[in-house]
């Protein structure tokens, strides 16, 4: 019988931790899940209400740079996938230091309580971004995971400096860690401050479609159901030793914030009239694109979805989610 083990998942109320931990639960009986959350207001608990009461779930409410919690709720850990993070590049030109304070400092809380009170041999996993790369022209290379940071952004700033505090406890103290850079995640429950389900919420609501500068700036985009299945591949690895790797995940998928816009009016039945452009947003990246054939290679890994194709099942939940509407 496998051993049983505890793994801790933060900002398991968001988007992606709770794609994560619905999946996990699903396709790991032997792991306990942890949900620290911080309960900011991109962490819904309307997010967790299918499995909520399945008893290998626990329901953590805290801040991650909160020293006694985190070491408390980490003791005797197998592994922690960290997802929690202040990502809205907006809002980080505008706060910054709430997204030091929660995606730096948060971090390092996070290792130090791993250093001292994980399990021997467990398991870090960092879930970065594309954005730690800066932008690239239209149509020339894609970034690999050797190319150098040049963040933009106060977000993608903070991610950059937290991949560099795992790395350096990694190599000081040797703990057992990976860095995920992830393209732009689709999918239901994610937040209405986010391109599709803004644009889908003031499509419902017929409201004009809010479109950067001249539209062109393209993105990489992964279904988060493909991106969990990546983190679940690393896990199952997790015999193998990982000093502080970094591996791409993405799709090959790159659009248009204008090619998404048009999906959307075509999908929901809506024409151009709708779209409204706006003055461009400071630092705003031209284009991501990763290469991600390192991680393809090393875990069997490949994606499985479309976003052209998986616009009709997101928008069919955000129209029967009233929760999700902008007022």
């Amino acid at each position: 019988m496998a051993k049983k083990q505890k793994m801790i998942v933060t900002g398991g109320c968001g988007f992606i931790g709770s794609h994560f931990i619905r999946l996990n639960l699903a396709e790991d009986n032997n792991t306990t899940v942890v949900n620290i959350d911080k309960m900011t207001y991109a962490g819904k608990l309307s997010n967790t209400t299918d499995f909520v009461n399945n008893p290998r779930y626990q329901f953590v409410k805290a801040d991650i740079c909160d020293v006694d919690a985190m070491e408390d709720a980490l003791v005797a850990c197998d592994i922690v996938v960290h997802f929690a993070s202040e990502s809205h590049v907006d809002r980080s030109i505008h706060t910054p230091q709430v997204f030091v304070q929660t995606n730096v400092v948060g971090t390092q809380v996070l290792l130090s309580a791993f250093k001292k009170y994980a399990n021997p041999g467990a398991l870090f996993i960092y879930i970065s971004t594309d954005e730690v790369y800066g932008s690239l022209p239209i149509g020339v290379a894609i970034f690999t995971e050797a190319d150098l940071l040049k963040p933009s952004s106060p977000y993608s700033a903070s991610k950059a400096a937290a991949e560099m505090i795992v790395q350096g406890y990694t190599k000081t103290h040797g703990i057992n860690a990976v860095i995920t850079r992830c393209a732009n995640n689709y999918g239901t429950h994610q937040d209405h401050e986010k391109l599709i389900p803004r644009f889908i919420n003031n499509l419902i609501q017929n409201k004009q479609l809010p479109v950067y500068g001249d539209g062109l700036n393209e993105r990489e985009w992964i279904s988060v159901r493909d991106h969990c299945k990546g983190i679940l591949r690393i896990i199952k690895a997790k015999n193998q030793r990982f000093e502080g790797e970094i591996f791409n995940i993405g799709s090959g998928e790159v659009f248009s914030n204008m090619e998404i816009t048009q999906m959307l009016l075509e999908e929901m039945g809506r024409d151009e009239s709708l779209i409204t452009y706006v003055n461009d947003r400071l630092g705003h990246d031209r284009r991501y694109a990763m290469d991600s054939e390192r991680f393809k290679n090393k875990f069997s890994w490949k994606n499985e979805d479309s976003l052209r194709a998986s616009l009709s099942e997101i928008i069919a939940w955000y129209k029967s989610s009233d929760n999700n509407l902008l007022g």
